[in-house]
C-alpha cells in the first residue's frame, strides 16, 4: 500500500483513511514512529497490560533482581 500526506506548518500530519483502516486505529490510539536512516515505519502501539506483565514477570528469573525491580517499578 502506498499513501501520501503533507506536513502542516505546525509539523502535524493526518493519517490517511486507508492506513488507519489497515492498522485498525481510531481516535485516541497511539502510534509509534520507528526511524531507520531515511525510512519511517508507523505502528499501532498496543496498550500496556500491567496484569499480564506481572504474571509473566514471575516466570522470568533472569530479570528478577533488585536492579530490575528498581528500573521497572514505575510501570
Amino acid at each position: 500500500m502506498l499513501a501520501t500526506t503533507k506536513i502542516t506548518s505546525k509539523g502535524q500530519i493526518s493519517v490517511p483513511r486507508a492506513v488507519r483502516e489497515r492498522l485498525g486505529v481510531q481516535a485516541g490510539d497511539t502510534l509509534i514512529y520507528e526511524v531507520s536512516g531515511d525510512m519511517v515505519t508507523l505502528k499501532k502501539l498496543e496498550p500496556f497490560d500491567a496484569a499480564l506483565h506481572a504474571a509473566l514477570a514471575e516466570t522470568l528469573d533472569e530479570w528478577n533482581s533488585p536492579e530490575d525491580e528498581a528500573a521497572f517499578s514505575h510501570l
